[in-house]
C-alpha cells in the first residue's frame, strides 16, 4: 500500500485551487466568483482555501502570479541602448496586458486593490515593488552611461515609462500592440535625456 505524503496532497490541492481561480475569474468575471465555486471546481472544502488565503482577491492575486513566469529574474536587458531595451519590454508588457488570460485576473486585481489594503499591500510588495525595482536598475545603469541624466527621479521615470501603458489597458482606450509601446519607448528615452 502507498501512502500519499501531505505534503504532495496540500501542493496539489493548491495547484487546483490557483488553476480553479484563474479559469473561473475568465469565465465568470471577478463579482460573480465565489470561494465556493473556486472550492468546488478544485475539488476541495471552502475551509481549505481560507486555510491558506483570507480572501477571495487573495487567491485569484496567487493564481494570477503562478500563471507569470517561474523564472524570478526581473531583471530588464542591458544592451547598452537604452530605446532598444524599453521598446523590447514595453513590447513585452503590452503583449501580457493584451493576452485574454491576463485580462480577468489582472482588473480584477486592479478593482480589489482599492478596496483591500492587505491586498494592495501585497501587491506592491510581491508584484508592483519588485518590477519597478528592476526597471530603475535598468534607467541607474543608462545614468552611468549618460543615456539617462544624472538628476532624474527615478521613481518618477518609471511611473512616466509604464504609467501610460497601464492607463491604456485600464481604460479600454486603444489597442495596445508593439506601435504604442515604440512610441511609449521613444518619447520615454527623449525625455529622459
Amino acid at each position: 500500500m502507498t501512502v500519499k505524503q501531505p505534503a504532495r496532497r496540500s501542493e496539489r490541492s493548491r495547484q487546483a485551487i490557483l488553476g480553479a481561480a484563474a479559469e473561473l475569474v475568465a469565465e465568470v468575471g471577478f463579482p460573480k466568483l465565489t470561494i465556493e465555486a473556486i472550492a468546488a471546481r478544485a475539488g476541495v472544502g471552502k475551509q481549505t482555501i481560507y486555510r491558506w488565503w483570507p480572501s477571495k482577491g487573495a487567491v485569484v492575486f496567487d493564481a494570477m502570479l503562478s500563471g507569470m513566469s517561474e523564472d524570478g529574474d526581473l531583471s530588464l536587458p542591458d544592451t547598452g541602448d537604452l530605446a532598444a531595451d524599453l521598446r523590447l519590454v514595453l513590447r513585452g508588457t503590452v503583449a501580457e496586458m493584451a493576452d485574454p488570460a491576463f485580462q480577468a485576473p489582472g482588473r480584477a486585481m486592479t478593482t480589489e486593490i482599492q478596496s483591500d489594503p492587505v491586498l494592495a499591500r501585497e501587491y506592491r510588495e510581491r508584484l508592483l515593488g519588485p518590477n519597478l525595482e528592476a526597471a530603475k536598475a535598468r534607467l541607474r545603469s543608462a545614468q552611468e552611461t549618460g543615456e539617462v541624466g544624472r538628476n532624474v527621479d527615478l521613481d518618477v521615470a518609471v511611473e512616466m515609462i509604464f504609467g501610460p501603458v497601464y492607463y491604456r489597458w485600464l481604460l479600454r482606450l486603444g489597442p495596445l500592440d508593439d506601435a504604442y509601446a515604440d512610441a511609449v519607448a521613444g518619447l520615454a528615452v527623449a525625455g529622459l535625456r
